[in-house]
C-alpha cells in the first residue's frame, strides 16, 4: 500500500507560480511511477506529468511551464508550476501506479486527497 499526501495548492493570479508537494510513504513505493493528475469541474481528468527513475513526461499544454521532480531522501514528489494560466485551475492529485502508461492515461492505483489550484485571470 502507498500513501500520498499533497500540499501547496492555493489561489494565484495568472502569470504567478505555485509548488505542489506530495509526501509518499508505504511499502516499496520507490517501485511505483508517480505523477500529478488534475481535474477541473465539468472536465475530464488529465495527467499533467509523470516521473519514474530518470524518466519524466509532461503534458504538452504545461511543457516549459511545469516541472515534475522528486527528492528521494525526503520521499517527496513536487510539481513546480510557473506562468500559471486560468485554464490550469483544477484539483490536483498526486498518484502512483506500477504502470507508466496507466498513469499517463489518467488512471492510478493510489491517489492522494487532492489540493486545489485556482488561477484568476
Amino acid at each position: 500500500e502507498v500513501q500520498l499526501v499533497e500540499s501547496g495548492g492555493g489561489s494565484v493570479e495568472a502569470g504567478g507560480s505555485l509548488r505542489l508537494s506530495c509526501t509518499v510513504s508505504g511499502d516499496s513505493y520507490s517501485d511505483y511511477c508517480l505523477g500529478w493528475i488534475r481535474q477541473a469541474p465539468g472536465k475530464e481528468r488529465e495527467t499533467v506529468a509523470v516521473i519514474h527513475e530518470l524518466m519524466r513526461s509532461h503534458r504538452k499544454s504545461v511543457s516549459g511551464r511545469f516541472t515534475i521532480s522528486k527528492d528521494n531522501a525526503k520521499n517527496t514528489l513536487y510539481l513546480e508550476m510557473n506562468s500559471l494560466k486560468f485554464e490550469d485551475t483544477a484539483m490536483y492529485y498526486c498518484a502512483a501506479d506500477s504502470n507508466w502508461y496507466t498513469l499517463r492515461a489518467g488512471n492510478a492505483r493510489y491517489w492522494g486527497q487532492g489540493t486545489q489550484v485556482t488561477v484568476s485571470a
